[in-house]
């Protein structure tokens, strides 16, 4: 929370109750008008109620955003520190659960399921990954000059070829 604006506006409400202590002494001495005076000090109250008004209006919304923070926060750190693996304990503790009451089964563990599964299958999937984008970018190997000339190859019309006429 902003503890610094609480503290400013408390300053600014002692200031406002200093400002109307000092209008009151002016109202007991004759030498001012009594319903100007009175008139000041209902100025002063209206211009503290906007003050307090305006600020509680934009504090709200400061409480508001921390703690919209605050959750986004502990959400993040909550994830963070939740094992990917928890919803299988939770599923399975659940399927217990039912079938202690004699309810069928909604999904079907694997019998043979062990926790290092999905990491092997992982590392796997990985190491094919790498040898796949290892064989794609290797240099293409040029031809011997022996397997090139069995070869032919395709030229586009019009284009002379070696010894030959111009059609």
């Amino acid at each position: 929370m902003k503890l610094h604006l609480l503290q400013q506006i408390t300053e600014l409400n002692h200031s406002f109750d200093e400002l109307i202590a000092g209008l009151v002494k002016l109202e007991s001495i004759p030498f001012f008008q009594r319903e100007l005076i009175r008139h000041a000090r209902s100025d002063v109250e209206i211009a503290r109620v906007y003050a307090n008004r305006e600020f509680f209006d934009n504090f709200e919304k400061i409480v508001e955003d921390d703690a919209k923070w605050a959750y986004r926060v502990q959400c993040d750190f909550e994830k963070k520190l939740k094992d990917r693996d928890d919803i299988y304990l939770k599923v399975r503790d659940s399927e217990q659960r039912r079938k202690r009451k004699g309810l069928p089964p909604r999904i079907v563990i694997l019998p043979d399921w062990d926790w290092s599964d999905e990491d092997r299958y992982d590392e796997k999937h990985s190491q094919r990954r790498k040898r796949s984008v290892l064989k794609t970018h290797r240099p293409a190997r040029t031809m011997a000059k022996e397997s090139r000339s069995g070869v032919r190859r395709s030229t586009p019309p019009g284009t002379p070829r070696k010894g030959g006429r111009r059609p």
